[in-house]
């Protein structure tokens, strides 16, 4: 019943596309203009203090006019209660960085970027941070190739490092593009 009352009090506040309650947790999506507003809000209104960001990540689905889903997870402690924020943006537009509002989301928004190439706004510092800086794909997207690289291996025999060209048949990138 609390759970309830709660989606309830967020669907007043503010405006959304979607808002569900699954398992006991809420799942919310915003458009892609809010995020800021929003993220502070619910971390600093009394009802909500959702103050500890757990984690950003990127969903890649090249079929769907807006490509890219950014779900934000997000915990009140205060509350016990989680909370998943999504939105949708297109390849080249530009998402707005969360850094002020969670200090924490500069790693995850860093991440994000290195693998999917989604732009975010007013970072403070958006360089590369699992990839090379002369490597200039995004492995996370489902069109990212995987032939035609090269793979690095240490030679005991050369005592050197040698470059194989990696060679993976594309019958192992079925995806199955079922949205729950």
């Amino acid at each position: 019943m609390f759970l309830n009352n709660y989606v309830k009090m967020l669907k007043n506040c503010m405006p959304f596309d979607e808002i569900i309650s699954i398992k006991n947790e809420i799942v919310v999506t915003i458009p892609l203009n809010l995020i800021t507003n929003f993220m502070f809000f619910i971390k600093n209104h009394e009802n909500c203090r959702f103050d500890l960001l757990v984690d950003i990540c990127g969903v890649d689905y090249p079929e769907q006019s807006k490509r890219f889903e950014i779900v934000y997870q997000l915990l009140s402690i205060s509350y016990n209660q989680r909370l998943f924020i999504k939105v949708y943006t297109c390849e080249n537009q530009v998402v707005h960085s969360i850094s002020k509002i969670f200090v924490n989301s500069v790693w995850f928004e860093r991440e994000v970027w290195d693998m999917f190439g989604i732009f975010f706004y007013a970072h403070p510092d958006l360089r590369k941070i699992l990839t090379d800086y002369g490597f200039d794909q995004h492995p996370l997207r489902k069109d990212f190739p995987i032939t035609g690289f090269y793979d690095l291996l240490y030679s005991d025999f050369d005592k050197t490092v040698v470059k194989i060209p990696l060679e993976l048949s594309q019958e192992s990138r079925i995806y199955n593009y079922i949205k729950v």
